[in-house]
C-alpha cells in the first residue's frame, strides 16, 4: 500500500511509519519544516530496506497548496493512494511552557497559538482529507486514520484548545466515514491513551511527563496501525481504537476488539 503520513519524522509519527515499513508498505512522510531530521529518518529507512519505500516532502498541512502537493507526489512515486494518517498537529507548547504543571487558562491564551492549533490539528487534517481522499474514492479504495487524544484530555481544565481540536476532529471522524459509507473507503481513530513521550511536551528525560505525571511510549502505536492498514481492518470504519489498551505482543481482530472503544450516539466528552 502507498501510505501518506503526515508529522512522521519523530514521535508517534516515526513509530507508525517505522512500523509499516517493515510491513512492507510504501510510506511518503512529511514534515512541517526544513530540517535534516526527516530527510535522514527516511535516508536510513531505505538503507536499511531492500529497495526504498520511504520519501520525505516538507509541507504543511494547514496550508491547501502544499496538501495538494503532498497528494500529487504521492501519486507520481506509488501510482495511488492508499491510506493517509492524519499524524502532524501542535500541543498546548502553542500557549503554555508549562502547561502540564500549571492549567493554562483560556483567557490568558495567544490568539496566534490558539489558531496555530486549530489549524494544525482541525484544518490540516481536513485539508489532508480533502487532498487525498478523492483518489481513495476514484479506485475505490482506501484508509484514513486520524490521530486523536483522550477523551478527558479533551475536557481537561487549561487544556483549550488543545483538547477541543481532537474533539472536533473525532466528530469529523465520524461525519467522515458516514459520508464515504459504501465508497471502499473507511475512516478510523487511533489514540495513544494518555501523554506520550514527544516534543508536544515540555521538558526531556524525566523532566518530560504528561498532566497525569505518566508517560506512555509512542511505540505503542505500531502494533494497531499495521492491523488498521492491514488486510484485517479493511471492514473497520467509524471504530475509535485505544493503543494503551492493544495487548503487547499481540496482533489480530482479537487484540482489536480489545482496544476498541465502545460506541457512542454522541462524543462522550462531559
Amino acid at each position: 500500500m502507498a501510505i501518506v503520513i503526515t508529522g512522521g519524522g519523530r514521535g508517534l509519527g516515526w513509530e507508525m511509519a517505522d512500523a509499516l515499513l517493515q510491513a512492507g508498505h510504501r510510506v511518503l512522510v512529511t514534515g512541517a519544516r526544513e530540517s535534516t531530521e526527516l530527510q535522514e529518518a527516511c535516508d536510513r529507512w531505505n538503507d536499511s530496506l531492500s529497495q526504498p519505500r520511504a520519501l520525505p516532502m516538507v509541507a504543511d498541512v494547514a496550508n491547501w497548496t502544499h496538501c495538494q502537493a503532498v497528494a500529487q507526489r504521492c501519486l507520481d512515486a506509488f501510482g495511488r493512494i492508499d491510506g493517509l494518517i492524519n499524524n502532524a498537529g501542535r500541543g498546548m507548547l502553542e500557549i503554555s511552557q508549562t502547561f502540564n504543571t500549571e492549567p493554562a487558562l483560556f483567557w490568558q491564551a495567544d490568539p496566534q497559538g490558539f489558531g496555530n492549533i486549530i489549524d494544525a490539528n482541525v484544518t490540516g487534517a481536513f485539508l489532508m482529507a480533502r487532498a487525498c481522499v478523492p483518489q481513495m474514492v476514484a479506485q475505490g479504495f482506501g484508509r484514513v486514520i486520524n490521530i486523536s487524544t483522550s477523551q478527558v484530555t479533551m475536557v481537561r481544565t487549561g487544556y483549550c484548545p488543545y483538547g477541543p481540536s481532537k474533539a472536533a476532529l473525532e466528530a469529523m471522524s465520524v461525519i467522515w466515514a458516514k459520508d464515504l459509507k459504501g465508497k471502499g473507503v473507511s475512516v478510523n481513530v487511533l489514540l495513544p491513551g494518555g501523554a506520550a513521550d514527544t516534543r508536544l511536551l515540555p521538558g526531556s528525560g524525566s523532566d518530560r511527563r504528561g498532566a497525569d505525571g505518566n508517560l506512555l511510549s509512542p511505540a505503542l502505536m505500531r502494533a494497531p496501525i499495521v492491523w488498521l492498514m492491514g488486510q484485517a481492518g479493511a471492514d473497520v470504519s467509524g471504530q475509535r481504537f485505544v493503543a494503551r489498551l492493544w495487548p503487547e505482543g499481540q496482533s489480530g481482530d482479537q487484540a482489536a476488539a480489545l482496544a476498541r472503544s465502545p460506541a457512542h450516539e454522541l462524543p462522550a466528552v462531559m
